[in-house]
């Protein structure tokens, strides 16, 4: 993927409207890992202290698409597992959950799937990444080129999945098919430095991927990262000013909702948190589910920040994320901090 795309894909109109407007009997495709998770019992042990692990699907895009899920959103997920027993754990977890996993290639070769021992504690979380090979950026343009877009409404490319080929040439592939159907692109920035080969290479690529899809999405450290410094913010509202709608997410700072002429503030739950992660997953995937319902903006992302305190204040990922009635109760009982 070059950094010279500009913002030619991009079709102006509200997002929000568009993907209300497209998902009428339509799926949402989310690209990118999904892995198993190993947590740690009890709660607050450390890895190398403990007797028992208990599993739980995990990767970003694996998590975004349970989300979406549990919102009762049709939900396909391009990505890659390998023909081995932590493959096969994640593709039934995944089915169990609703997700369809019929774009899923299944790997033979020295591939795996990522394997994530995670401690679930607020007190410095130890997170062991295994990683070598992983399956998931053995994803293929031949794949993309099958995937019917007039049955998707919207599509989540996670950055992950941007950092290594076969995947990113796919990736490449899939937004430019996606430009030819009018469909709408999020990008999660998603970076992991373990990825990558080197810092200016993921400023790069997720840069140009940033400038080419409908909403990009972040946290005010991936932002900075793509403008090569400390100006973030100033790049994420260039970027919508370009001609999309992006998120710029802030922690505990809550989230700013950036269009072409104006910022909205959206703040957050607060919970005592039982682990740091999932967060971002439950947000962007309970969002977009939102949205996928007729939700504006400004309340799909509030509905994402309940779902995002819900998640860290569990154990886990995939099974920590909650469904609509639990988001309904939570909003109802926990009034949003002030700014």
């Amino acid at each position: 993927m070059s950094d010279t795309g500009s913002i030619s894909g991009r079709v102006s109109g509200s997002i929000s409207g568009r993907i209300s407007s497209r998902m009428a009997g339509r799926a949402v495709l989310v690209v990118g890992r999904a892995g198993m998770d190993l947590y740690p019992v009890p709660d607050g042990i450390r890895i190398e202290d403990a007797d028992e692990l208990v599993t739980d699907v995990g990767g970003s895009a694996g998590n975004i698409a349970v989300a979406l899920a549990k919102q009762q959103s049709q939900v396909m997920l391009l990505a890659a597992l390998s023909d081995d027993g932590i493959g096969r754990f994640v593709a039934r977890k995944l089915a169990g959950y609703g997700v369809d996993t019929e774009l899923c290639l299944c790997t033979s070769g020295l591939e795996r799937t990522s394997l994530a021992v995670a401690e679930s504690t607020t007190d410095h979380p130890n997170v062991v990444i295994y990683r070598n090979d992983a399956a998931d950026l053995a994803i293929t343009a031949d794949q993309v080129d099958v995937i019917d877009l007039h049955a998707i409404g919207v599509i989540i490319i996670t950055g992950t999945a941007l950092s290594r080929e076969p995947s990113r040439t796919a990736c490449q592939r899939l937004l430019e098919r996606a430009r030819q159907a009018d469909c709408p692109v999020i990008l999660d920035l998603d970076y992991r430095p373990q990825a990558w080969q080197s810092v200016d290479e993921a400023r790069r690529i997720l840069l140009a991927a940033a400038r080419q899809v409908d909403m990009p999405v972040g946290n005010d450290e991936e932002f900075d990262l793509i403008a090569g410094g400390a100006g973030g913010h100033d790049l994420a509202v260039q970027l919508a000013r370009e001609g999309g709608l992006t998120l710029y997410k802030m922690g505990e700072g809550g989230c700013d909702i950036l269009d072409a002429s104006s910022s909205t503030h959206v703040g957050i739950f607060r919970v005592t948190p039982l682990k740091p992660f999932g967060s971002g997953d439950a947000f962007l995937g309970t969002l977009v589910a939102a949205l996928a319902g007729g939700d504006e903006i400004a309340a799909a992302v509030t509905r994402g920040a309940a779902a995002a305190a819900i998640t860290v204040s569990r154990r886990g990922c995939a099974s920590a994320l909650p469904d609509n009635a639990e988001i309904d109760a939570f909003m109802k009982t926990r009034p949003m901090a002030s700014r």
